[in-house]
């Protein structure tokens, strides 16, 4: 018996740009005639181009995936890692029958829970008991072994007081927590997983990576996970592939997949942000606004060769949004190229100046002792109110980049023994100079 759970064979996916159909009554008589009574290819899938979003292009046609072949074994879980756009949710719904392949085949063996987007599946009008029968009606289980799973399903999402509400007054969190509970609980051969468990909480995610990990180890079921997130991607697939303008460019363990993702898709350092909704909406997190970041630089002279001994110089340009003047502190956060947080620095109390509403922040964080590699920064500035309960009053992240290069800035001796998987550095407000210019 074949131990092939998955397999793509010439797959591709092609689209018209801005139109349904070929965009001309000929054409549509054209293609109706050369597939469904000659039985010949599309004559229009050998018009398109590769799938660049950041070109424009010459043809209405792209290909948003193109001859993919890969197989997948039984209990494997494997990680499908590229830019945005790479084609990565595109091979998913293929998988899942959201929409047919252009070209090629796809065959598997057993049954696909797939959670591709928040609400995959779900009816909003459906409480979210009823949306779990649904949900396991529609993979072919009897009302009985749904019933059987239930109470571990309401268990792990942690909605049970909202079990009997419809899932329309959900928020996104609590309906990725049930979507994910349905697809992993009612034990599915093969498990489809996009990146919508970034929208749950931290805790939530560590719980959904355990049992993704419980699916695959010990049920012996298939896991395709897609992710941005690298560290969780190393975590938990045994092997990935990448994607890269709707082509498969690396096939092989994590560990040098990632490399190859990383090494190809670094983009230029960031030294120089003005802020935006797209900086601020990732953070989960109740926020007042009462004062904000604008914009953000990276005063260092060269960002993109660094040592390990050079403080990291920050300007930030502040806005003032309230007349009730309070303190606040920055919190300097710093993450690797796999968005794993190596560093995390809180700033000493700070008072915001009381004669004007716009002004600069000079942050300086020193004995950080990063070694040789490429960083993020993200910041967060808030306060403690009299309960201890600490406020929120700005969080931002991927402002800017650098990359450490040197061990010692003035000898400028290189820094060899460089490993991505060190773990995180906490430092307080001893790490951190803070003064308002």
């Amino acid at each position: 018996m074949s131990n092939i759970a998955i397999q793509f064979d010439g797959v591709g996916k092609q689209y018209r740009l801005g139109r349904v159909g070929t965009g001309s009554l000929a054409h549509d008589l054209n293609r109706w005639w050369q597939t469904s009574i000659l039985h010949h290819e599309d004559p229009y899938l050998k018009i398109g181009e590769t799938n660049d979003r950041s070109k424009r292009g010459e043809s209405d046609y792209v290909w948003a995936l193109r001859d993919i072949s890969f197989e997948v074994e039984q209990g494997d879980v494997v990680g499908i890692i590229g830019k945005n756009g790479a084609g990565k949710s595109t091979l998913l719904k293929l998988l899942s029958r959201i929409t047919s392949p252009s070209t090629g085949s796809i065959s598997y063996n057993g049954r696909i829970a797939s959670l591709l987007e928040v609400g995959t599946g779900f009816h909003p009008e459906m409480t979210g008991c009823e949306n779990i029968y649904m949900n396991g009606s529609i993979m072919g289980m009897t009302k009985a072994e749904i019933t059987r799973k239930l109470d571990e399903i309401v268990d792990f999402a942690g909605v049970e007081r909202y079990l009997d509400t419809p899932v329309k007054r959900y928020s996104s969190g609590m309906t990725v927590r049930l979507g994910f509970a349905v697809a992993a609980f009612l034990e599915p051969e093969i498990l489809v997983v996009d990146e919508v468990l970034t929208v749950g909480d931290a805790e939530f995610q560590k719980k959904a990576i355990g049992k993704m990990k419980d699916v695959s180890q010990g049920g012996g079921r298939t896991v395709l996970f897609v992710s941005h997130n690298m560290a969780a991607v190393k975590n938990l697939c045994t092997r990935a592939v990448v994607l890269q303008n709707g082509q498969l460019v690396y096939d092989g363990t994590t560990e040098k997949a990632v490399d190859y993702y990383l090494d190809n898709n670094i983009s230029e350092l960031i030294t120089h942000t003005v802020l935006s909704n797209a900086n601020r909406k990732r953070s989960g997190c109740d926020v007042l606004h009462d004062v904000e970041m604008k914009e953000i630089r990276l005063l260092n002279p060269c960002p993109e060769a660094m040592a390990t001994d050079e403080p990291i110089d920050i300007e930030i340009l502040m806005k003032c949004n309230t007349h009730r003047k309070k303190d606040c502190q920055y919190s300097v956060v710093i993450t690797d190229v796999t968005d794993t947080r190596v560093l995390n620095i809180v700033s000493e109390v700070m008072p915001i100046p009381e004669d004007k509403n716009e002004y600069k922040v000079h942050l300086s964080v020193f004995k950080h002792g990063l070694p040789r590699g490429r960083y993020k920064i993200h910041i967060a500035i808030g306060r403690k109110n009299f309960a201890e309960a600490h406020i929120n009053y700005d969080i931002a992240f991927d402002l800017l980049s650098f990359e450490i290069k040197y061990i010692d800035s003035i000898l400028r001796q290189e820094y060899n023994a460089w490993d991505r998987s060190f773990g995180i550095i906490l430092h307080n407000k001893e790490c951190v100079k803070a003064e308002i210019l």
